[in-house]
């Protein structure tokens, strides 16, 4: 029986086990944001987060957003306007001062 699991599977256990790593993932993606793929990895972060905290349909729905909304706004080509970032982060339980502040 073959036991290994994705990179995606093993990041978001991680930030499961221990909150205070979503923080500091999210604030590393955040610091990348100027390099090039910098957007998309931060938006690959934030999706790893999602999952970890309850998946994409809760915190769409913390977020008051549709969950088709959510996954186009943080997909690969996906542009989300900071108001929905700042919904989408908040509905994680997080901040982005708290992500700026780690």
């Amino acid at each position: 029986m073959n036991r290994s699991r994705s990179h995606d599977q093993s990041v978001i256990e991680m930030i499961r086990n221990d909150p205070a790593f979503a923080v500091e993932y999210l604030r590393l993606a955040f610091e990348e944001l100027d390099a090039d793929g910098g957007e998309a990895g931060f938006l690959t972060a934030l999706r790893h987060v999602i999952e970890a905290r309850g998946g994409m349909a809760e915190i769409a729905e913390k977020a008051g957003l549709s969950r088709e909304s959510l996954y186009r706004s943080l997909s690969p080509k996906g542009n989300p306007t900071l108001r929905t970032m700042k919904r989408v982060v908040h509905a994680t339980g997080l901040t982005f001062a708290s992500i700026a502040a780690a």
